[in-house]
């Protein structure tokens, strides 16, 4: 995985409605502060963009706004403070502090930014977990209730539902089995095996469809987690406009981004070592024929996660150096998997691949065709080097909104595949097994490899000398 080709854009198919990311050039029309060229909106002050958020009695943002603003503002402000300002701003325009309010004009407000705070906690419910916004969320629905008694009514029906995402959310973090460190530090790899170790892979699942749909099944769990902001807040910097304070005082909020990459990691070293562990080199070549099998069922499926991270297991050193073990193996199979995901041509395999995936869930018929798991580490790559590759403020000051249109397209796409529901039957014993089989170190690999077929060289022996 080492030195992945840049990429700036990827040619996705999600455009949120009412936008074209293809900008030509062409005059600028400026509407109160807002810069749009063709009809698109390329570039604000954040003022004029967090105005363009408020509704009024006959104005609602569009949803890819929406979603585009709220998105990417947190580079630049953080989501208590940009609620805050839209509160005020609502309460100015729409005279909510005067001693008598006018009613008809609340009614047609109303829904609006009820509307809007809908959307919002909707989308990104995780920005809720904090006192101050749910201050600011009742605040306001507090000032338009006296007008209309269903107003109540819609904020209760908005926590109530909030609080059940938020509880799910955090529950299922709990619910995903965390390894101690301590189990598998102590997997130093001797031939005498701890009596745990002794069930393999094959005596828990030995067919590799329902080994493959297992995995789908974890990888949509934990997808399932990542709230779409994780991706913009990993790459949060300083604000140049706001020299005194990164936007994110607090720890970064990535963790569900980061436990997803711990477990491709984690899968990585599961298959290697289930390859290396057996002492015979026929069962060794079962081991990494069935693993074969399993990763052509994930592209089947369309869970090209997996997919990588099992390719990657039997690419390890400790692996491809068992040249006995891989001679008894019909590696036909192996080497079409490992063309499609073949990192040259910036993964021009893969993202074929993965737009076809894609293209097919548009038109699905069933959840099994829905579903479209990305290789998640190249997905962040991209929105890294999109991130770095432009600014987020122009010379002038303004935001650059053409950015943050092609960050909510990438992300969006994503929001899109996380939410398939998984068609296969759960097997809570497959599943068990994959969080917590024991996992050999790098150094537990080398020993079992070296102990399987004998170092060949110099530098391999010196290597088993020093490990043991």
């Amino acid at each position: 995985q080492e030195g992945m080709p840049q990429t700036l854009s990827s040619t996705s198919m999600f455009t949120p409605c009412g936008f074209s990311p293809h900008l030509h050039t062409s005059k600028e029309d400026e509407q109160g502060g807002l810069i749009f060229q063709d009809g698109n909106l390329t570039s604000a002050s954040l003022d004029a963009l967090i105005q363009h958020l408020i509704p009024t009695t006959d104005y609602y943002p569009e949803k890819a706004y929406i979603f585009t603003f709220l998105l990417s503002s947190r580079l630049f402000i953080e989501p208590h403070e940009l609620l805050s300002r839209v509160c005020h701003k609502c309460i100015e325009q729409q005279r909510l502090d005067d001693p008598v309010l006018d009613k008809a004009r609340i009614r047609k407000f109303g829904p609006k930014i009820l509307q809007l705070l809908t959307e919002w906690t909707e989308t990104f419910p995780y920005d809720f977990q904090e006192e101050r916004m749910i201050g600011h969320l009742k605040d306001m629905i507090h000032r338009i209730a006296p007008c209309d008694e269903a107003y109540w009514k819609k904020m209760n029906q908005l926590l109530q539902t909030l609080n059940q995402k938020l509880a799910a959310l955090s529950h299922g973090q709990e619910g995903i089995v965390k390894i101690s460190p301590a189990v598998s530090d102590k997997l130093v790899a001797f031939k005498s095996k701890p009596p745990s170790i002794q069930r393999e892979i094959l005596s828990v699942c030995s067919d590799p469809y329902t080994l493959a749909q297992q995995l789908t099944h974890v990888e949509l769990e934990r997808l399932s987690h990542i709230g779409p902001e994780e991706f913009v807040q990993a790459f949060v910097h300083k604000d140049p406009l706001d020299g005194t304070k990164t936007c994110f005082s607090e720890q970064k909020k990535t963790s569900n981004l980061e436990a997803y990459v711990k477990w491709f990691n984690r899968l990585c070293y599961l298959v290697a070592t289930e390859i290396c562990m057996p002492a015979k080199k026929k069962q060794r070549a079962q081991v990494i024929e069935f693993f074969i099998d399993v990763a052509r069922e994930c592209f089947n499926i369309g869970n090209f996660n997996s997919l990588m991270a099992i390719i990657s297991g039997m690419n390890m050193s400790p692996v491809s150096r068992l040249k006995k073990t891989w001679s008894k193996v019909k590696t036909a199979k192996f080497f079409i998997l490992e063309h499609q995901m073949d990192p040259t041509g910036n993964f021009y395999n893969y993202r074929t691949a993965l737009r076809g995936a894609a293209h097919r869930s548009l038109t699905a018929h069933s959840n099994r065709e829905k579903i479209v798991i990305p290789f998640f580490s190249l997905l962040i790559k991209d929105i890294y080097f999109l991130n770095e590759g432009c600014a987020n403020r122009l010379p002038n000051g303004h935001v650059n909104f053409e950015k943050f249109l092609e960050l909510a397209k990438q992300v969006g796409e994503f929001i899109t595949w996380k939410q398939v529901e998984c068609p296969f039957e759960q097997d809570p014993n497959i599943i068990h097994y994959l969080h917590t089989a024991p996992i050999f170190t790098e150094d537990g690999l080398y020993l079992a490899s070296y102990e399987s077929e004998s170092p060949e060289n110099q530098t391999e022996k010196d290597r088993w000398k020093s490990l043991r």
